[in-house]
């Protein structure tokens, strides 16, 4: 379950980083109420999560997941540039991901 709690708070802090732009330096209130919301839920579920897994091993999945995810999104949706070099190093952090995953907890 733990794994679970982990994925669900790495995907609530790609939602967050994304919407954070839509905040406009925390100035309207409702893209602000829901990045808070999605912080708030995404650090319950790491803590959840980190009752488990080990501290190193749990924050290095999350912080992976949210860049990933966020780097992936703003080049498919908001038309960042999708370089080569680029590529290959969201390619190094899913391998970072997968490899912690793959190691006893």
């Amino acid at each position: 379950m733990s794994w679970m709690y982990l994925a669900i708070a790495g995907l609530l802090e790609v939602a967050w980083a994304v919407g954070l732009k839509s905040t406009q330096g925390f100035t309207r209130p409702v893209p602000s109420l829901l990045v808070g919301l999605a912080m708030a839920a995404s650090m319950g579920l790491l803590s959840l999560a980190v009752r488990e897994l080990p501290i190193g091993t749990a924050y290095a999945v999350w912080t992976g997941i949210g860049t990933l995810g966020a780097a992936v999104f703003g080049m498919l949706v908001l038309g960042e540039p999708m370089g080569a070099l680029r590529l290959l190093s969201i390619a190094l952090i899913a391998a970072g991901i997968a490899g912690l995953k793959l190691l006893p907890a």
